[in-house]
């Protein structure tokens, strides 16, 4: 069948062949011929267009290698064949599919009657097991209950009490250094102890007083190890630079919720500063200085210059007493509670009290050497101004360091006093007579001289305007009356015209040695009076017999006043206006009675046993009236 196909196609093949070799001249082919179409529709077939065919003919180059015509024979036999064979090897292929699919599906089924058998027996389990689920559900709900409390207890915990850090903190000061932990700790503690007031007020207050005796107890446990500690470094600060650390700064500020161990540390303070103060001003008069070749050179090099003697001392003890105070704000800079300048006041009162023993007897054989008056002045107006700085540096409460510094002055003012008034009575004890020229008498000029020194000293001073000026006038009185006292009984003897011109110079020359200097102007103006008219017992109507008889024209006025009221004062209808007429009057006269004694008891006025005249003193004359 194969050959008769190939015969077949051969032969038209060549009839087409021969149809068109004789188609130039021979008739036209005929069109409706089978074959004839067929060929045409096969030489006319566009084999780029057909996926399928194209397939198909490079399946078949796979085994049709060789183009005879034995082969093309063959070819329909050897298509069969393989497509046989193809079908063949699905065919196996596909019976191990099945067999496995059947695998599959025995597994399958296996599986079901697993499942079902699972089933059965987990819907047994479960109505066995309805009442563990019951109880693991209840059990669960009490879990997470006990767990909202776990975590209620545990913020109570760390509300209400300590880490085990801060309480081995707290209990270890005995043993080792306080440091920032042990503040943050007793700042926990004490916050504690406030914040547990608030179960107080409600049902739990059993816990809270148990959580607050227990804070108390640790309070106190750790003011006491602070305090142990801030007392021992208190007692190491014996150096002169005094280096205050900002713990034991912290350490003074917690303290002060416990104003005993407060005050005890404050009183070490000061008992290791106060021997340290006594050691220093110690060497600072017999060894000198800690700078090089023992500068500044020991004070008590200089004790044969009293006035810089005692100035140096009072120097470094300024410098001293400055120095502590300002350790001592900064030890005390983060106190906050009332009363902090009283302990300034105290604590350094306290440090500078143990100098006062070697100052008060060093001062004193100063002023009992009597250096001399104007020595003694400037002494006196050293110590007062010294008194007057340190006062404003440490306050009026630094008892014992300012009595020391004022006894001194006191002394210094009565012994410069004593020399004026033991000069003033030699003045009296050998008056000399006026020279023949009339002038200032040496005697005079010496004492002028003197009071000059000592008003100059004086302005140059540094003491405040009001103490300087008590001062000059008890200067003055101290100098100038018995210079009167003394001019007149030297001129008692000369004529009245000598005696004139001789107290006309004298009193000049004290008008010219005072008018240089400040507060004599009173003194001036009873000087420039006594230049013009003399003294007031030689004018007419103010001898002491004309005084007298005014005196006792006074005495009979202070027993019975109200009679020298004026009678207009009786028809007043205003109380106030006749209590105020009174008083002024009453005032009126009790300060022109003061005028009248301080001029007759003045030795210049030359009144003989004055207090004959004025036997009252001017506060009983206000009492009286009053």
């Amino acid at each position: 069948m194969a050959e008769a196909s190939g015969e077949v196609a051969a032969v038209p093949a060549s009839g087409a062949a021969n149809g068109l070799s004789s188609g130039a001249g021979g008739p036209p082919p005929q069109t409706n011929n089978p074959l004839s179409r067929k060929l045409h529709k096969i030489l006319e077939t566009r084999l780029d267009n057909d996926k399928e065919m194209l397939e198909a003919l490079k399946a078949l180059s796979t085994f049709f290698v060789e183009n005879s015509l034995r082969t093309r024979r063959n070819l329909r036999g050897d298509i069969e064949r393989r497509s046989l064979a193809i079908n063949e090897e699905f065919v196996s292929i596909f019976k191990e599919v099945k067999e496995e699919l059947e695998s599959i599906n025995e597994d399958v089924q296996t599986m079901s009657n697993c499942c079902q058998d699972m089933t059965s027996r987990l819907q047994a389990a479960k109505e066995q097991t309805q009442d563990l689920i019951v109880k693991t559900t209840k059990l669960q709900a009490e879990s997470q209950r006990l767990e909202i409390r776990a975590q209620v207890a545990d913020a109570f915990l760390s509300k209400f009490q300590l880490t085990s850090e801060e309480m081995s903190v707290l209990r270890g000061t005995r043993e080792g250094p306080v440091t920032e932990d042990f503040f943050k700790a007793l700042g926990r503690v004490k916050q504690i102890h406030n914040d547990v007031k608030v179960l107080l007020r409600t049902n739990q207050q059993t816990a809270g007083l148990e959580i607050m005796e227990q804070m108390a107890l640790l309070q106190e446990t750790a003011y006491e190890g602070l305090y142990r500690w801030a007392q021992g470094e208190c007692r190491a600060l014996t150096q002169e630079s005094c280096d205050i650390s900002p713990v034991l700064t912290q350490a003074m500020e917690a303290l002060q919720d416990r104003p005993v161990l407060y005050k005890y540390t404050l009183d070490e303070f000061g008992t290791a500063r106060r021997s340290t103060v006594v050691r220093g001003f110690i060497d600072a008069l017999t060894r000198g200085g800690p700078g090089g070749g023992g500068a500044p050179r020991p004070i008590e090099m200089h004790s044969h210059d009293p006035l810089r003697y005692v100035g140096d001392m009072l120097a470094w003890l300024h410098q001293a007493t400055a120095s502590e105070k300002e350790h001592l704000e900064a030890l005390l800079k983060q106190v906050t509670s009332q009363g902090v300048e009283e302990n300034f006041q105290e604590v350094v009162g306290h440090i500078t009290e143990g100098v006062c023993r070697p100052l008060k007897v060093r001062i004193e054989q100063v002023i009992v050497a009597e250096p001399g008056a104007v020595l003694l002045y400037k002494i006196s107006n050293l110590l007062k101004f010294y008194h007057h700085t340190i006062s404003g540096i440490v306050g009026n409460n630094a008892a014992t360091l300012l009595t020391t510094i004022e006894e001194m002055h006191l002394l210094s003012k009565k012994i410069f006093f004593n020399s004026l008034s033991l000069h003033a009575s030699k003045l009296m004890d050998k008056v000399e007579l006026p020279p023949p020229d009339l002038g200032p008498s040496s005697a005079l000029n010496q004492t002028l001289a003197l009071l000059r020194e000592v008003l100059a000293s004086h302005d140059s001073s540094v003491v405040p305007l009001d103490a300087r000026q008590a001062d000059f006038v008890q200067v003055l009185s101290c100098v100038l009356d018995p210079l009167l006292q003394m001019c007149t009984v030297s001129a008692s003897n000369l004529g009245t015209a000598d005696m004139a011109t001789f107290m006309v110079n004298s009193l000049y020359m004290m008008k010219t040695t005072l008018a240089l200097f400040e507060f004599t102007d009173r003194r001036l103006e009873m000087l420039q009076f006594q230049v013009r008219f003399g003294s007031l017992a030689n004018l007419p109507n103010l001898d002491s017999v004309a005084l007298k008889a005014a005196m006792v024209q006074f005495d009979r006025y202070l027993s019975a006043p109200d009679k020298l009221l004026m009678p207009q004062l009786d028809v007043l209808l205003s109380a106030t206006v006749k209590e105020q007429i009174i008083r002024q009057s009453t005032e009126l006269v009790c300060r022109a009675y003061s005028e009248v004694h301080a001029a007759v008891t003045n030795p210049a006025n030359e009144y003989k046993d004055p207090e004959s005249i004025v036997r009252r003193p001017p506060q009983q004359v206000r009492t009286l009236l009053s």
